[in-house]
């Protein structure tokens, strides 16, 4: 009796997530991309330290062993990897992914890139080196290598509310889920995601990138909240958040400040915040006992707005992003 209880509850939790509002459509499933970056094997086979076990710091350290003609050398031979490899320098990157990817993406500073499944891509917008603040945005369903400028747009917008002074990231970098079905009712993909998302903050760290202020949406800010405890990050700002897989701040054990917003005209108000069974993300980070700070996001219009000129929730972001490491709280 109680299994089939169980699966009563779990049926009725299903429909209600992945159909219970209009704003969520069907979506195919997806598989992570894991593992080492493209061109692991023929980089170890060349006698050069295993890629994927390395963490960024140890990355660091091994580039910062080699000299200038041998940096390049690694170019040139396995820009696949040394394009992807947290930790390393970021003009090495650049250079790496431009041979890889020839006219792709030109004029744009790529910091990472993988051809696997949809694609996955991360760009920069200013210099990570010299920005006096620097922020990471993560997306939610349907971004990829192939779909990348409603991201690349976001993170336009927000250097420009900064006024150039902030270096944004578009990170494309996890398999996101299509449409938002049952991929986005659970954790699966999100569980990858923070494995990744927390090496390019280590990444940044090991290079002497300034701590980043991350702005989670929609999917991503279930992303930031597994992630949250892993990342050096000054500050986690999710907005159209379904859950962050946490009761409250407490429970995502990160010394980061917490934000969130949410506008009126947001679908995702219709989402239940359940989790039950793998399914459903949990408390709703606008909600008071949860304990974020909010963000005003009144006049932001709908799901994707958070970004939109003029808006409160844009100029909010640009100041988030120019507080300093450590401040108030």
């Amino acid at each position: 009796m109680r299994r089939y209880t169980r699966t009563l509850v779990t049926a009725a939790l299903t429909t209600t997530v992945v159909a219970g509002t209009a704003g969520w459509a069907s979506g195919s499933a997806q598989q992570a991309v894991t593992g080492a970056p493209v061109g692991a094997e023929a980089w170890r086979a060349d006698g050069l330290p295993d890629a994927e076990r390395m963490t960024p710091s140890q990355v660091a350290a091994y580039f910062d062993g080699l000299t200038l003609d041998r940096q390049q050398a690694l170019v040139r031979t396995h820009p696949s990897v040394v394009g992807n490899l947290d930790g390393a320098p970021l003009r090495l990157r650049y250079e790496a992914n431009a041979r890889t990817l020839g006219g792709r993406y030109a004029g744009q500073q790529v910091l990472a890139f993988d051809p696997r499944g949809r694609g996955q891509v991360a760009l920069v917008s200013g210099d990570l080196t010299t920005a006096e603040h620097v922020a990471v945005i993560v997306p939610g369903s349907d971004i990829d290598a192939g779909n990348i400028t409603p991201l690349t747009d976001k993170a336009e917008a927000l250097r420009r509310a900064t006024h150039g002074r902030t270096a944004v990231i578009a990170w494309a970098g996890y398999t996101t889920p299509v449409g938002v079905g049952l991929d986005a009712a659970t954790g699966n993909l999100a569980e990858v995601g923070a494995e990744r998302l927390t090496r390019l903050t280590d990444g940044l760290a090991a290079t002497g990138v300034p701590a980043p202020s991350l702005f989670c949406h929609s999917y991503g800010s279930v992303v930031c909240g597994l992630a949250a405890h892993d990342l050096k990050a000054k500050d986690l700002v999710v907005f159209g958040s379904p859950g962050m897989r946490a009761a409250n701040v407490a429970e995502l054990r990160t010394s980061a400040r917490v934000w969130a917003a949410k506008d009126p005209s947001d679908w995702i108000d219709n989402v239940p915040n359940v989790a039950f069974a793998g399914l459903g993300h949990g408390a709703d980070p606008t909600a008071p006992a949860f304990g974020a700070r909010r963000v005003p996001a009144a006049d932001a219009p709908g799901h994707d707005g958070y970004f939109v000129a003029g808006t409160q929730s844009l100029r909010t972001f640009a100041a988030i992003a120019a507080l300093p490491e450590g401040g108030a709280r």
